[in-house]
């Protein structure tokens, strides 16, 4: 049985929209007595558990990415593809995590941000059609070791 955590201890935060760990986010914050809010434009099936926060923000650009991001503090957790979302979420004192398990750091968000207007400037002249990898058993395993690691960082570094 898991209590609620503290005012100060962390967050999770996750881009719900499209985001295929959702059930693993769940398992490994109610393991941690940590809330994980899922933050999405539109409802949505969610996982079920007293620690789950469900914020619906109003459809636009980024809204779901602005609320995360003025929300977040030092030692909370982002799940995100999005990776200018990350990099906000790092300059807070964030980790950030994307839902394959690899960790966006203050060491690779640069490259990640200069490989995706790379990419899309691909795609807008047609040299790119742009297509996603699927998401695969492994991701997901990677994930829950990849937040796992993250939340107990997050504890520590909260104490």
């Amino acid at each position: 049985m898991t209590t609620a955590a503290p005012p100060s201890s962390p967050a999770i935060f996750i881009d719900a929209d499209a985001c295929p760990v959702k059930d693993e986010a769940v398992r490994v914050a109610e393991r941690h007595g940590l809330p994980v809010h899922f933050v999405s434009n539109a409802w949505m099936r969610l996982p079920e558990g007293p620690l789950t926060k469900r914020v619906i923000v109003p459809e636009g650009p980024d809204i779901a990415d602005d609320w995360i991001a003025e929300r977040i503090g030092p030692n909370d957790v982002a799940v995100t593809a999005d990776i200018p979302l990350a990099a906000r979420c790092l300059k807070k004192g964030a980790q950030a995590i994307g839902p394959t398990g690899k960790p966006f750091t203050e060491s690779s968000i640069g490259m990640a941000l200069a490989m995706r207007e790379l990419s899309a400037h691909l795609r807008e002249t047609g040299e790119s059609k742009g297509y996603n990898a699927s998401f695969t058993r492994q991701d997901r395993s990677r994930f829950l070791e990849a937040l796992e690691l993250a939340v107990r960082r997050a504890i520590s570094a909260s104490r």
